[in-house]
């Protein structure tokens, strides 16, 4: 059991009232902690929610500088921004700030996977926890997806093995770091809300940070903003590398994937299974294969098991998911592409034709690398939503005509806009580059509104 300050009879507040909000108050007063939430939506909104915690505390409708009195601790939920003026207040009173993700590493007794990365995160959590339980071990998987561990915390025992997903937000606070952490990629991701790809890559930084003798950390050798984080360690890191042979971890030999190091049963180099075994398309996901490879190899795992669990897994929900096949036309659903890098990856996996559909709301991301090339391998672009006009722009900067691109409001009139356009042998992709927040309340929405909409062509 890792060492905590005790929350009992403490008076905590927490900001913010979704997911991970209403984890916090369900597990807080379990500990003694008197709690108190603060929701910038109204009573009126969050009636039927409030309801339901007859023991918690409410203070809705904005965050009151005088929510803070008498407080010890500030819990942030993960979309509320350290510049809010409650939070930089809580700083000046000396309030301690933490979020769910922090307690829950403090006090969970079994070795904790925290992985975090630009893109690839869910992916290879989700495989990573598929290995783990092929490999016998009762795992439990959550934190950025999922179940907010929290609520699982007590039936969790020692012998368990817990994967988590860790995003920049939850980072952001982070005085701890896991027992095995994985970091996929630093790329430009979330600039809107952490300002500078330096406060981004501080924020990712520190699930490494912490880390003791005995700890492992997985990096990815490709990525330069991942590979800078090898100064931070008091080891060697294990590394994962879908071009070079490196000593300590999982990489691709020729069409082979192979541990080495740490990362294998006797530290010999070791085939895991063949490149072609992976049933994900795409570079990127061999990458996401190799990390998670890496990481169960240090945590004990045998490549047969890898193998195995690789060759049953699944494309996780809206990365990538073929929805049907209609009139010889592939619709492809990629909703959590909400950046431009994640579209290029996207634009990578296929050798077929594409009608992209591209647009949403923009995150004051650089669009011009991948415009070039999706005019390069699309046959037409359509442009949808509140960054449809900067796709648009981009087209027309890059190519000196509007020919590939159509513009449209919604994503419904982008799907039968894609229809005119599509011939057989074609994959129609939704791979936006921008976030939903302009028409949905996730990514996951917007995904599930394509899938309906395909499915009624």
């Amino acid at each position: 059991m890792t060492h905590h300050d005790s929350l009992f009879n403490k008076r905590v507040a927490v900001l913010g009232f979704a997911r991970q909000g209403k984890a916090l108050a369900r597990w807080l007063p379990t500990v003694g902690a008197q709690v108190v939430v603060s929701d910038s939506r109204t009573a009126e909104t969050l009636r039927a929610e409030t309801a339901a915690f007859p023991d918690v505390e409410f203070v809705l409708g904005g965050h009151p500088e005088s929510l803070l009195d008498g407080v010890d601790v500030l819990c942030l939920s993960g979309g509320v921004p350290m510049e809010l003026p409650i939070v930089q207040a809580a700083r000046a009173r000396g309030i301690r700030l933490t979020n769910d993700a922090q307690l829950f590493l403090e006090r969970c007794p079994a070795p904790v996977i925290g992985i975090t990365g630009s893109a690839g995160k869910t992916t290879t959590t989700t495989l990573t926890g598929d290995i783990l339980k092929r490999a016998g071990f009762r795992t439990w998987v959550g934190g950025n997806i999922g179940d907010v561990l929290l609520d699982v915390l007590d039936d969790i025992t020692p012998d368990d093995r817990v994967v988590m997903e860790l995003s920049s937000f939850q980072l952001d606070l982070m005085t701890i770091s896991p027992t095995i952490a994985a970091v996929l990629n630093i790329t430009p991701n979330h600039l809107d809300r952490h300002g500078t790809m330096e406060a981004y890559t501080q924020a990712k930084a520190n699930i490494v940070r912490y880390q003791k003798a005995g700890t492992f950390a997985v990096l990815g050798y490709d990525d330069a903003g991942s590979r800078g984080l090898a100064a931070l360690l008091p080891g060697e890191p294990v590394w994962f590398s879908g071009r070079d042979l490196v000593p300590n971890g999982a990489f691709l030999a020729g069409q082979r994937l192979a541990l080495v190091g740490t990362a294998s049963p006797d530290g010999d180099s070791r085939v895991i299974c063949e490149k072609g075994d992976i049933p994900l398309r795409g570079d990127h996901n061999v990458l996401n294969v190799l990390a998670a490879c890496a990481i169960t190899g240090v945590a004990g795992v045998s490549p047969d098991v890898m193998a195995s669990a690789i060759r049953d897994f699944k494309a996780v929900a809206h990365r990538l998911e073929t929805v049907r096949v209609l009139n010889g036309v592939t619709y492809v659903n990629d909703s959590i592409a909400t950046a431009p890098e994640r579209v290029i990856a996207a634009l990578h996996s296929y050798t077929e034709p594409l009608i992209l559909l591209a647009g949403g709301k923009d995150k004051n991301l650089p669009w011009e690398d991948m415009i070039r090339l999706a005019l390069r391998v699309s046959r037409h672009i359509v442009a949808f939503g509140q960054a449809g006009q900067i796709v648009v722009d981009m087209v027309a900067q890059v190519s000196g005509s509007d020919a590939q691109v159509t513009q449209v409001a919604t994503l419904a009139e982008a799907v039968r806009e894609a229809v005119v356009w599509a011939q057989p042998g074609d994959v129609v992709l939704l791979s936006p580059g921008g976030t939903s927040y302009d028409a949905y309340p996730d990514f996951a929405a917007r995904g599930e509104h394509f899938r309906r909409l395909v499915m009624a062509l």
